[in-house]
C-alpha cells in the first residue's frame, strides 16, 4: 500500500493527520541476492537499519554466539482420508481420536511425502532433514506413518506428538441429526465464534495454537531440529494436524482477522501448504505457491499484498504500509491513502 498526501500544504494539517516518514523494507532490501547479503540467516546484523536488538541473540552464558538457521520450510500437512469423511455415522460409535485412514487415506498421505522430497531435493543441498510434529488423533499419526515413507532415517532429524494441534472438539461422540443442526447454527452464528455443545469453537482452538506457536518459534530460536555439531539451514519442518487446526495455526502466524479466517477454503486431504522462509528470514506463502493457488485457498487481495511483503522483510520489521489499516478506517481515503 502506498499512501500519498492530501493536496493541503503538510504544514497546515493537524500533527495527527500528516504523514510521517517511514522505512519501507520492500524498497531498501531490492534483489533476494541483496536481502541475504545484508541478513544472515534472516537475523538482522547489528549495522544494519532495522531492530539490531533482534539481530543477533547469544545463549545463555555466552557472549557472540548467534542463533542457529531458521528452518528452510514449515510444511503443513492435512491428514489424508478417514472413515469420518466418508463416512460421518462413524463418529457416532467410534471415538475422534481413534478414528483410521482409509485405504485411500493411506495413499494419498505417502503420495504427499514423495511430494515434498521431490520439493526438498529440488534446493540441491546434500544435508537436508525434516522434522515431524503431529497431532496425537489415530489418523494423523497414520498420515504420518505413511508420509514418512518417503524419509529413510538419516533424513529424519526427529518428531513429536503435540496434542495441542489435534482436531477440533465436536463434544465426545457424536450424535448425526444434532451435529447438522448444530453446524447449521454456526454458519448463522459465525464460524470462527461458535461453540459446539461439550466442545470447542474455533477461537478455543486458536488459543492452545497459540501456545503451540510459542513453543514452536522457542524451539526454532535454540535451534531443536540441528542435529548435534550441526548448523544447517536445510532442515524443513513438517506439521502433519487437521483442516481448520491448521487455518486457524496460518491465522495466528500472520495475525489475519476473524473475516479473513471465515474466508478460508479447507485443504483437501494429504494436501499441503508451504511457508517457505523469504529474502530477509521470514516466512512466506508466496516463496512457494502463486497466486492461483493462494486465491483458491480464500486469501484476498490484502492478505496477498503482505504475503509478497513477508517475502523480503527481515524479522522484526513491521508492516507501516499494512492494507488493513489503510482499509478498515474509512476517514483515510480523504488523505489520498491507496487501500
Amino acid at each position: 500500500m502506498v499512501a500519498t498526501l492530501t493536496s493541503t500544504p503538510p504544514s497546515f494539517l493537524p500533527l495527527w493527520r500528516r504523514k510521517l516518514p517511514t522505512y519501507n523494507p520492500t524498497q531498501c532490501l531490492g534483489t533476494g541476492k541483496e536481502a541475504l547479503e545484508i541478513s544472515s540467516n534472516g537475523y538482522i546484523k547489528t549495522n544494519t537499519i532495522g531492530f539490531p536488538e533482534k539481530g543477533i541473540s547469544t545463549r545463555p552464558g555466552t557472549s557472540s554466539t548467534p542463533r542457529p538457521p531458521r528452518p528452510r520450510r514449515i510444511i503443513l500437512v492435512r491428514h489424508g482420508e478417514s472413515e469420518g469423511n466418508v463416512d460421518e455415522t462413524v463418529y457416532t460409535r467410534v471415538p475422534d481420536p481413534k478414528i483410521d485412514l482409509t485405504e485411500k487415506g493411506k495413499a494419498e498421505a505417502e503420495e504427499c511425502g514423495w511430494r515434498i522430497r521431490e520439493m526438498i531435493e529440488k534446493d540441491g543441498a546434500n544435508d537436508w532433514k525434516v522434522y515431524f510434529y503431529v497431532s496425537p488423533y489415530k489418523r494423523t499419526l497414520e498420515t504420518l506413518r505413511h508420509l514418512g515413507l518417503a524419509f529413510e532415517r538419516s533424513r529424519i532429524s526427529g518428531m513429536r506428538e503435540e496434542p495441542r494441534i489435534r482436531e477440533q472438539d465436536f463434544g465426545n461422540f457424536q450424535d448425526r441429526e444434532k451435529m447438522r443442526l448444530d453446524k447449521a447454527l454456526r454458519l448463522r452464528y459465525g464460524r470462527f465464534f461458535y461453540r459446539f455443545p461439550n466442545g470447542e469453537s474455533a477461537a478455543d482452538v486458536y488459543d492452545r495454537i497459540t501456545g503451540f506457536r510459542e513453543t514452536l518459534k522457542a524451539d526454532i530460536d535454540i535451534g531443536r531440529f540441528q542435529p548435534p555439531g550441526e548448523q544447517s539451514p536445510n532442515v524443513n519442518l513438517i506439521i502433519v494436524s487437521h483442516g481448520l487446526a491448521l487455518r486457524v495455526f496460518l491465522m495466528r502466524w500472520y495475525k489475519w482477522t476473524v473475516q479473513q479466517f471465515e474466508g478460508l477454503n479447507n485443504m483437501g486431504n494429504g494436501n499441503l501448504i508451504v511457508m517457505q522462509k523469504g529474502y530477509g528470514g521470514r516466512y512466506s506463502l508466496s516463496m512457494h505457491h502463486n497466486e492461483e493457488e493462494l486465491r483458491e485457498f480464500g486469501l484476498t487481495d490484502e492478505m496477498l499484498i503482505d504475503q509478497e511483503w513477508q517475502k523480503t522483510a527481515r524479522i522484526g520489521e513491521l508492516n507501516y504500509d499494512c492494507p488493513m489499516v489503510n482499509s478498515f478506517f474509512p476517514h483515510f481515503e480523504d488523505e489520498g491513502c491507496i487501500t
